[in-house]
């Protein structure tokens, strides 16, 4: 078992060697796994299925890249040579359902992999968290986060192309009295320009930053908290943050760690 901040982690080989098959293989995604800033959001991932008594495990040391930066950065035998080796690997696991709090890998495994023969249930952390709440599994404290205001940041892989808008905002409905909208957002938001590998190469020449552009956005909305579903929103977020010098007054956080916070 792999130890992080006290809580036990469950490694799919040592489940399957103790005869254990684990309900949900937790996708942890490249950024949960080597981001500082995203390796926050794991942690806090961990501590909530943990209080929840979800059955998980994670991959540890056999989980590789999903193949979508690759994919979307034009080369395809990669993505598929990555594609193929996880399916064997999930197979062999006997994999049934799979949550990723990252929407790039959600939407691979979702809707890409399929085509190469991997199928799965696949779920989105805050689609988990709202059906854990439902069932009154999850419980947070509403009086922690209740004055502080809080807009959300639809990433573009978890809406407009998954159409999933609703989960989020019920989520942090329960931890707020205080949440507004981006004059952008749901099917019209703006991306953080992070997408389609976009993340890891020079911006092109232009007047104005995509992720600049957004954090505006936020700004405009006079909220102390930025929430997102996304560590490449995240990376891009905080750097517009910073850009604008507004660290002391806006706070970037994923709605898994606000959840974590209010346990």
């Amino acid at each position: 078992m792999e130890n992080i901040n006290t809580i036990e982690v469950p490694v799919m080989a040592e489940c399957f060697a103790a005869g254990k098959k684990p309900e949900f293989l937790f996708w942890v995604g490249c950024l949960g796994s080597f981001d500082d800033r995203a390796k926050k959001i794991s942690r806090a991932f961990c501590k909530i299925l943990a209080a929840c008594n979800v059955d998980y495990a994670v991959l540890g040391k056999e989980e590789t890249c999903c193949g979508e930066p690759v994919r979307r950065a034009g080369n395809e035998m990669l993505f598929q040579m990555q594609a193929l080796t996880i399916i064997e690997m999930l197979k062999m696991y006997e994999v049934k359902k799979i949550v990723s709090f990252c929407p790039h890998c959600f939407n691979t495994f979702k809707n890409e992999y399929p085509d190469l023969g991997g199928e799965w249930e696949v779920l989105h952390a805050t689609d988990l968290l709202k059906q854990l709440m439902d069932e009154g599994k999850l419980k947070v404290n509403p009086e922690i986060l209740k004055n502080n205001k809080i807009t959300y940041h639809d990433p573009c892989y978890l809406g407009r192309a998954n159409d999933m808008y609703d989960a989020p905002r019920e989520l942090l409905d329960k931890l707020t009295e205080n949440r507004s909208e981006m004059k952008r957002c749901k099917s019209f938001a703006l991306c953080c320009g992070a997408g389609g590998a976009q993340m890891f190469k020079e911006a092109e020449k232009g007047d104005k930053e995509v992720f600049i552009e957004r954090i505006e956005d936020a700004i405009e909305t006079k909220a102390g908290i930025v929430a997102t579903a996304c560590p490449y929103c995240m990376v891009m977020l905080t750097d517009g943050i910073k850009y604008k010098n507004k660290e002391e007054e806006i706070e970037n956080y994923d709605i898994i760690e606000l959840i974590a916070k209010a346990l």
